[in-house]
């Protein structure tokens, strides 16, 4: 299902063709909270941005007058706080994917403190509710500093410092050697780092679902693109923008309810005999409401990756994270100089400036 229609945008005078989606992702790209909020919500109030395509360099435009949904992704989503009264005020409803890793001591990102990020997460979920801040911990990566057990180690100090604040936690296994960008990045840095093998997987599946269950936090544990199934352990595939979320969250929203062709049903009555019937896999909302799941995955995305589709707004090479595993940057030198002319153009119609 695609997630835009298409329109006219008045630029200097002239029309041009835009895409219109419905759904925003922002962005797998590249960390638009962190570093890019002021500029996003710039153009949402100026109605339209530019996006160049990585894969031809082909430049086009998207409007944001049919949006009604954000999904944020961020490692450091604290600027997003000053901007939340917008989408507020434009009935436009999100949730945050948000990672929050512990690398502090391995200096593997560049990010604020463990602490810091822990107080934003709390926050965000004081704000937007409980089930619109997803945590994740991705990738889960071995080195010769990082073990199975200190990566488990880690986990624990979050988990239980976010214990009542969110529902999931997501995570992935690196993947170095699928990744050319990664595995040019870490080999650059002299991170010595360590490839999953499938048994290490199974063998982190298990004690991490084990710590789940013994330290009472009932999050659902999912990973992002895994090929492996290790549903055993009760951990499935996520779907990281995904149709069930946003229309627990925007179930009000009558026009985009349409659009995801999702039907929302009032819970019958209970009869002379018992509680009231509604299908086994329906989803239950608030005001004695339910609806049935109508996510599609999108086609586009990896085999493994369960996300509907949504336009993403944000671009490459361009995040000044510099994460020695990242799969976004080139090269940290790239990001920084698109970040610094990003700065000297901050409200242009791309991110960069170009």
């Amino acid at each position: 299902m695609a997630t835009w229609k298409h329109t006219e945008i008045t630029i200097d005078g002239r029309f041009v063709k835009a895409q219109a989606p419905i759904i925003i992702s922002a962005s797998r790209s590249t960390d638009i909270p962190a570093f890019y909020a002021d500029w996003f919500f710039d153009r949402l109030e100026k109605g339209y941005s530019a996006w160049t395509n990585p894969f031809n360099g082909v430049k086009s435009y998207v409007s944001y007058d049919k949006t009604r949904f954000i999904v944020f992704w961020s490692k450091n989503p604290y600027p997003l706080l000053d901007y939340l009264h917008i989408l507020e005020e434009r009935n436009i409803k999100c949730y945050i994917q948000y990672t929050l890793n512990d690398y502090e001591s391995e200096k593997l990102e560049k990010v604020p403190s463990l602490e810091k990020r822990i107080e934003t997460f709390k926050l965000l979920v004081e704000r937007l509710g409980k089930g619109s801040v997803v945590w994740r911990f991705d990738p889960m990566i071995l080195t010769d500093d990082i073990s199975i057990d200190d990566l488990l180690a880690k986990v624990q100090n979050i988990g239980d410092k976010l214990k009542g604040y969110t529902e999931k936690l997501v995570f992935s296994y690196a993947d170095i050697a699928l990744y050319k960008k990664v595995k040019a990045n870490l080999e650059r840095s002299g991170i010595a780092y360590h490839e999953w093998t499938e048994e290490q997987m199974e063998i982190f599946a298990q004690k991490l679902s084990a710590m789940n269950r013994e330290r009472g936090w009932n999050y659902t544990l999912s990973t992002c693109g895994e090929k492996i199934d290790i549903s055993k352990y009760g951990i499935e595939h996520n779907r990281c923008i995904d149709g069930d979320l946003i229309t627990r969250i925007a179930w009000k929203d009558q026009e985009l309810m349409n659009f995801m062709k999702v039907k929302i049903e009032d819970v019958p009555a209970p009869s002379l005999f018992g509680d009231a019937e509604i299908p086994q896999d329906a989803i239950l909302l608030p005001n004695n409401k339910f609806f049935i799941s109508a996510h599609k995955k999108d086609n586009g995305q990896r085999d493994f990756c369960g996300c509907m589709s949504a336009k993403d707004v944000g671009e490459y090479n361009t995040c000044p994270h510099l994460c020695e595993y990242c799969y976004a940057n080139t090269s940290k030198e790239t990001a920084l100089a698109n970040w610094k002319c990003h700065a000297n153009n901050p409200f242009a119609e791309t991110i960069t400036g170009k």
